[in-house]
C-alpha cells in the first residue's frame, strides 16, 4: 500500500512542480561570461517556461513580463521566440512548415496561444519498472484535472504490450462455447474454459474490454511491479485548431536545448482523433 501512495504522489506532484516553479530569478552568478549567459538564457528549462516563451510572456532573461508591458504577448516578440523553440536537429521539420506555423500563431488580432489550463494536452511518460526479475518500460499517459481550487496530474491510461494481449477472441471460432444447458451440469464444463489459455476470451461476453489500468494497479498492489525511475517524458498539445505540437526535453550542450518542439503536424479535418488514437496505441 505504501508503494502505491509513493507512486501516486510522484505522478501527482512531480510534473505539477515542473510546471509551477518560478523562473524569474534564474540569472545566476553575474561573473558568467557572455557565452555562458547566452546559453543559460537560451535554454528552456521548464515546461512552464516553454509556454511563457511560446506566448511571449517573458523577456530574454527569463523574467515574466507584466500584462501591461507593451511586449507582453506581442507578435514581434513571439516571432523572435517561437523559432528558437524548435529542435533544430530534427530534419523532419521543414522550414516551410515552421514558417507557416509561425505566421498562423502570430497573425495580428488573431494570435494563437498555448494555455496551461486550456485542456487538450497530455503527458506521456516512459517509466522503468522491475517486473519479477526483469526490467520493463511501461508508458503512462497523464492528464491535468481540476482539484478543488487547483489542479493535479492523474494517470489516465497505460500502455504495456503484455497488457495488450491479455484478451483475445477468435471471431471465427464456433466450437468454443458453454452449452446453454451447462447450468444443469452445475457448470462442471468450466474446466474447458480455464484450460483454454489464450482462447479463454471466446467464453467472455462480446463487448468485454480489458481495463488496463486495473491490471496495472493489481500488479502494483501485489508488488509484481516496482517503480524504478522515469526514463523519458513528452507532452502532446492539441489545443490549437489545425495543429499538433509535441514537446520533448533535450539535455545537450549548445544553445538549442531544454524543452523544445520535437514534432509538428498540420492537421487535416478528422486527423486529430486518428492521431490521438495512434499516440495512445488504440489502433
Amino acid at each position: 500500500m505504501q508503494l502505491i501512495k509513493v507512486f501516486a504522489l510522484l505522478f501527482a506532484f512531480i510534473p505539477g512542480q515542473l510546471l509551477a516553479q518560478d523562473n524569474g530569478s534564474f540569472l545566476g552568478n553575474s561573473s558568467r561570461n557572455g557565452n555562458e549567459e547566452a546559453i543559460f538564457y537560451a535554454e528552456t528549462k521548464q515546461v512552464n517556461q516553454f509556454l511563457r516563451r511560446f506566448n511571449g510572456e517573458e523577456d530574454v532573461r527569463g523574467v515574466k513580463l507584466a500584462t501591461t508591458d507593451p511586449y507582453f504577448r506581442s507578435p514581434d516578440l513571439r516571432k523572435k521566440y517561437i523559432p528558437m523553440l524548435f529542435n533544430q536537429t530534427n530534419i523532419n521539420l521543414p522550414d516551410l512548415l515552421k514558417e507557416a506555423f509561425l505566421n498562423d500563431m502570430t497573425l495580428e488580432n488573431r494570435q494563437k496561444f498555448l494555455e496551461f489550463h486550456g485542456g487538450e494536452w497530455f503527458g506521456e511518460a516512459d517509466v522503468l519498472f522491475q517486473r519479477g526479475r526483469e526490467m520493463v518500460n511501461i508508458t503512462l499517459f497523464l492528464v491535468l484535472v481540476k482539484e478543488n481550487l487547483g489542479s493535479k496530474w492523474v494517470i489516465s491510461d497505460v500502455y504495456f504490450p503484455p497488457f495488450e494481449n491479455l484478451y483475445q477472441r477468435d471471431e471465427m471460432s464456433v466450437s468454443r462455447f458453454l452449452h446453454p444447458m451447462s447450468h444443469e451440469l452445475d457448470f462442471m464444463n468450466l474446466d474447458r474454459v480455464f484450460s483454454a489459455e489464450e482462447n479463454i476470451g471466446d467464453y467472455f461476453r462480446q463487448d468485454f474490454e480489458v481495463d488496463k489500468l486495473s491490471v496495472f494497479l493489481y500488479e502494483l498492489r501485489n508488488r509484481q511491479l516496482k517503480f524504478q525511475h522515469v526514463a523519458g517524458l513528452k507532452f502532446h498539445f492539441f489545443q490549437i485548431d489545425g495543429w499538433y505540437i509535441e514537446i520533448s526535453e533535450f539535455n545537450r550542450p549548445g544553445m538549442n536545448r531544454g524543452w523544445l518542439i520535437s514534432n509538428l503536424i498540420r492537421l487535416e479535418p478528422g486527423q486529430k482523433e486518428r492521431l490521438v488514437s495512434f499516440i495512445r496505441h488504440k489502433q
